[in-house]
């Protein structure tokens, strides 16, 4: 038994405040800084064995409402884990804000503590790749823009949205905001790891309403390095042109269809079904695949599919992870078929492998996906098809945009699933926004019955994905 898994608060100390800095040479100090003191504190309470993750978050952001503002925050925030090992190998974690003295001595203590009510079966270790050097990247900080420009743009945004079109009423739901983050690393044998990351996101959905007709939303989104390189001009575009699109809409009748998923509807379906590329459901039972799934043929050859935390477009890349393993590029599918799995330190030695740079530590080392990356097989070509020209598709094509209720829908441990989904019917050389209408069936025959993958990627802030095709999807609708 362990204490609580990390927590996240608004209101944390001033020691706790003092790991954030614009200047990555001046955090990379504090963290030195701290690595000493945790180890003249362990030295003080005769703990050999320890490590530290922590990572803080400042952010500003702006949300607006029908011409006035509407919120406006600045917050720092911060989730810092320690771990400590007992001389009996069992391991004890707990969770501050503090990092003086004092503090690091109580959560030192506190874990140590805990440590002699925790597991003996696979205890948690160091990662063999804690030491291995990770990747080289370019420095990724940006300067924090005045609220106000914040504010003036999101105003601004907003109003050009609401004169777009005049069924568009509002957007009831955006935001702008501007983040700094210092991640670090440290453990008792001179392990010591750092990064700083900063980026700017804005999102804008809409509602759009007229007579006798139902309400219609769009929604987009965009992420960029800076404020000033904030692609704002394009969310708006976005924005008012699935929306205005929404306006035009029918019912579909039931049946099975030729369906193309956006960059964010296929990564959101393939997310929803993460375990099965994930070491620690496997091990759990609670997923799809075996340990003996490796090699197995599981998507159509066309498709591809990797964690890519280090893709060039990932603004947010982080380069370790919770164990301060070096992120990768982690091949998951080649030609429909399955490679690897996704590990921390633990999954990787149950099953004689390598750690991947999915871990995150906690009261348990859970693994998660960061950043999937889908493209066509290198080796496997389809004919093209594409949306460009409708008037020559031989069929009905259902473009899906967003997928709804991933959360509720989505038996992932049998495979099934059944949602809601936003978007368009194309046939007869026209698209028409669908009212309502929900698609099911079972991600393994979804996977295997996907026809073409467009080679154009596009960036989104789960992945990076192109169109993908997929015949005999069933569809029901309301006609």
């Amino acid at each position: 038994m362990t204490t609580a898994a990390p927590i996240a608060s608004d209101n944390v100390s001033n020691a706790a405040s003092n790991t954030v800095s614009s200047n990555a040479v001046t955090a990379a100090q504090k963290v030195v800084t701290l690595a000493e003191q945790a180890h003249a504190v362990a030295i003080k309470l005769g703990i050999t064995k320890f490590d530290i993750y922590g990572a803080t978050i400042d952010e500003t952001s702006a949300e607006v409402d029908q011409g006035k503002p509407k919120q406006v925050s600045a917050s720092n925030r911060a989730s810092i884990t320690v771990r400590v090992w007992n001389e009996k190998g069992t391991m004890g974690v707990t969770s501050t804000t503090n990092l003086e003295s004092s503090g690091l001595e109580t959560a030192l203590q506190t874990a140590h503590e805990a440590s002699y009510f925790g597991v003996t079966e696979f205890v948690p270790d160091f990662s063999p790749a804690v030491t291995a050097p990770t990747a080289d990247l370019s420095d990724r900080t940006a300067p924090q823009n005045d609220v106000q420009e914040l504010l003036t743009t999101l105003l601004d945004a907003e109003k050009q949205v609401c004169e777009a079109h005049p069924a568009i009423n509002g957007v009831p739901y955006n935001g702008l905001s501007q983040r700094d983050i210092s991640r670090f690393y440290i453990n008792s044998d001179g392990a010591t790891r750092h990064e700083e990351i900063s980026y700017s996101s804005i999102y804008l959905y809409t509602k759009a309403e007229e007579p006798d007709r139902k309400p219609r939303s769009g929604g987009a989104y965009r992420v960029s390095r800076s404020f000033a390189d904030l692609d704002v001009k394009g969310c708006i575009t976005e924005v008012c042109e699935k929306t205005i699109s929404h306006l035009d809409y029918d019912k579909i009748k039931s049946g099975k269809y030729l369906v193309v998923f956006s960059p964010e509807a296929i990564l959101g379906l393939v997310s929803a079904f993460s375990s099965l590329f994930n070491a620690q459901s496997i091990l759990d039972k609670l997923s799809l695949s075996t340990p003996e799934s490796i090699g197995s043929q599981i998507a159509s050859q066309l498709f591809c599919l990797s964690d890519n935390e280090l893709f060039s477009g990932n603004v947010g890349a982080i380069t370790f992870d919770g164990e301060g393993t070096p992120t990768q590029c982690t091949s998951l599918i080649v030609d429909g078929i399955l490679t690897n799995f996704l590990h921390s330190s633990v999954t990787a030695k149950r099953l004689n492998t390598s750690p991947t740079g999915n871990a995150s530590i906690g009261a348990k080392v859970s693994v998660s996906p960061n950043f999937y990356h889908i493209t066509p097989s290198a080796n496997h070509t389809a004919p093209a098809r594409s949306l460009d020209h409708p008037e020559q598709l031989t069929e009905p094509v259902i473009l899906i945009d967003s997928l709804q209720a991933l959360h509720a829908g989505v038996q992932s441990s049998q495979g099934s699933f059944s949602l809601p989904f936003d978007g368009w019917l194309i046939a007869d050389g026209q698209r028409h926004s669908v009212e309502s209408a929900t698609i099911a069936g079972d991600i393994r025959e979804i996977l295997k019955s996907i026809v073409y993958v467009e080679p154009k990627v596009k960036v989104t802030p789960s992945g990076a994905a192109p169109h993908v095709w997929v015949s005999g999807v069933s569809v029901t609708g309301e006609a």
